[in-house]
């Protein structure tokens, strides 16, 4: 079962509104006027968000170009209204889900995230999202099901990398079940107090702090409760260098760079590269992987 997550901040903590939507600084766990609670307070002082711009221009979806501005440029294409989700697999209440009917009675809450790419580079991101583990709750997961798999929609007449096969499409994650249920694990709605821009994976996405951002996947039509560890897309089409679990990790290197540092978006261009933190920061996930040698079990 999931547990919520409880805040050990006080009202004195709390970002008043106005700076929060200025874009000005932002401290780790203070956001929005319900003060919830938010993970990786350490060096809470030097959690800035970065703004709607860099977040909303400076993206990887393959879907829409390999480009980091291609997303940005081409997303508008998406269509995301209606949009419905295939919930199925071990669960006990299977269907095709409007959006709205999945959230429905489920609470949006704000999340100040650190977001660290696979290829080095970082954002911090206020996240509005719904946690994870409310939404399997809500549909039942059966007793035998161990690993939660996503899949984006396709759009072949929208997405022109679709139409470029840039990757076998549908795109395809996953997480172990008790990763899912996580208190950190979002599906993220929105940023900023608006709704997530197309190239942000409107209208729904994964969000998974502690793991590198291609973990987290974008605009999800399918949800699958299995008992067994599902293919993910970057690990079937180059398992050598993008593992299932994908957690951030500095001491565990790319084939072909260096994750000890990052280069954090908006920080100019003489900006110092800043030291990777393990999970990203979030300590409180360590304990998933007990026994594990994430140097194998990358």
């Amino acid at each position: 079962m999931a547990y919520r997550w409880t805040n050990d901040l006080t009202q004195a903590d709390i970002t008043p509104k106005a700076a929060y939507l200025n874009r000005r600084q932002i401290l780790a766990g203070t956001i929005g006027l319900g003060a919830i609670g938010l993970a990786g307070r350490a060096n809470a002082q030097e959690l800035e968000a970065n703004t709607l711009e860099e977040i909303t221009s400076y993206n990887n979806f393959y879907e829409f170009g390999t480009g980091k501005s291609d997303p940005a440029q081409n997303a508008h294409q998406l269509v995301t209204s209606p949009w419905s989700i295939k919930v199925d697999g071990m669960v006990d209440n299977p269907g095709d889900y409007a959006l709205d009917d999945l959230l429905a009675g489920l609470s949006v809450e704000d999340r100040l995230y650190r977001f660290r790419c696979v290829e080095a580079w970082s954002m911090v991101i206020p996240w509005n999202g719904i946690e994870l583990a409310d939404i399997l709750n809500k549909v039942g997961v059966q007793s035998g099901a161990k690993y939660v798999a996503f899949e984006t929609v396709v759009q072949p007449e929208n997405m022109i990398g679709v139409q470029r096969r840039v990757l076998d499409f549908p795109y395809v994650e996953g997480l172990r079940l008790d990763e899912a249920m996580h208190p950190l694990t979002i599906m993220a709605t929105g940023l900023y107090d608006e709704p997530l821009a197309n190239q942000n994976g409107a209208p729904i996405r994964l969000v998974v702090p502690w793991k590198y951002g291609f973990k987290s996947i974008k605009s999800i039509v399918r949800i699958t409760l299995t008992d067994k560890e599902p293919p993910i897309s970057w690990n079937v089409a180059n398992p050598r260098e993008y593992g299932f679990y994908s957690n951030v990790n500095p001491e565990v290197d790319h084939p072909r760079w260096s994750q000890a540092s990052e280069r954090r978006i908006g920080g100019g261009l003489f900006a110092a590269r800043q030291d990777t933190l393990m999970f990203n920061g979030y300590p409180e996930v360590a304990s998933l992987y007990d026994g594990m040698d994430l140097s194998v079990e990358f």
